[in-house]
């Protein structure tokens, strides 16, 4: 495995492995590497032959700076893991490398007005930006972005379709601890109470699972008892629990089509995010976790 920090370095390697026919899969990431990471470049390794993987802490994405400046990094630890896993490349760019005094913004409508992008104004435009830029550089065949983004994964679907990027986006599953609770690289900040108590979040996806295969449609009743059990945990804010449609990720007051039932709330200062999509299967409702 190699790690290079400069854009030439990136394209030399790639171009070299494209001459010996290799498809180019790619995981963009923040480091502090977990399971769900993993998992997206194990899903990568299906389609693809040469694995490439950004670690790069991008701060125009954090709306709070003290988020930012908090974020975990453990770039020993990342580059095992990710050897171990069969990552051929890593990218691992600083500010200046990625941005030195850039102008340019990638911003992308309707996708981003509700959910994740409605609480961190300026976010996604972080986000599209460094991924615009990242596909850019790497010029990948195949992208794999993790679930528990949704708002993310699909936005992402959507810009390289606007904007002819020659890239095939896959959706890899949330990987969850035994608990229930989805991996997150911010989980490193919960104390063991607060840990035990974001279990809600998952418990109140569940009953919504049940309430739709019990026939529930109205979005209001399946999030009214969802809110019940997350406040059980004595969060600390709730951002929202919503139910969009899965395409434009546009607010649904009925769920009679693929779906997502979206949650992000505050244990202490940690937000965590968690959803599940609704699938319609030969009429059958099914629920991705």
């Amino acid at each position: 495995m190699r790690v290079v920090s400069k854009i030439d370095e990136v394209r030399s390697i790639i171009e070299d492995a494209k001459k010996n026919n290799l498809l180019i899969g790619f995981v963009p990431t923040m480091g502090f590497l977990h399971k769900g990471h993993l998992s997206l470049v194990a899903e990568s390794k299906k389609h693809t032959q040469f694995q490439v993987m950004s670690i790069f802490v991008n701060k125009i994405q954090f709306n709070n700076m003290n988020d930012y400046n908090t974020y975990p990094r453990d770039l020993e630890n990342d580059f095992d893991l990710a050897e171990k896993n069969g990552v051929d490349l890593i990218f691992l760019p600083d500010d200046d490398e990625m941005y030195g005094n850039h102008l340019t913004t990638v911003h992308l409508d309707r996708l981003t007005d509700n959910l994740c992008g409605a609480c961190r104004p300026g976010h996604f435009d972080g986000v599209f930006t460094v991924v615009s830029k990242l596909f850019n550089i790497i010029q990948p065949h195949v992208a794999v972005f993790g679930q528990k983004d949704i708002q993310q994964a699909v936005s992402i679907q959507k810009m390289v379709y606007d904007l002819n990027f020659p890239v095939k986006i896959i959706m890899g599953p949330i990987i969850r601890e035994d608990s229930g609770l989805a991996m997150s690289s911010r989980n490193k900040h919960l104390s063991r109470e607060k840990r035990e108590d974001a279990l809600v979040i998952y418990k109140g996806l569940k009953r919504a699972e049940q309430l739709l295969l019990n026939g529930e449609r109205d979005s209001k009743i399946i999030i009214n008892e969802i809110e019940k059990i997350i406040l059980k945990g004595r969060p600390d804010k709730i951002d929202y629990i919503s139910a969009v449609r899965f395409s434009d990720l546009s607010f649904l007051d009925t769920i009679g089509e693929k779906a997502v039932i979206a949650v992000a709330a505050f244990f202490g200062d940690t937000r965590l995010i968690d959803n599940m999509v609704i699938e319609y299967e030969r009429g059958r409702i099914k629920c991705v976790f």
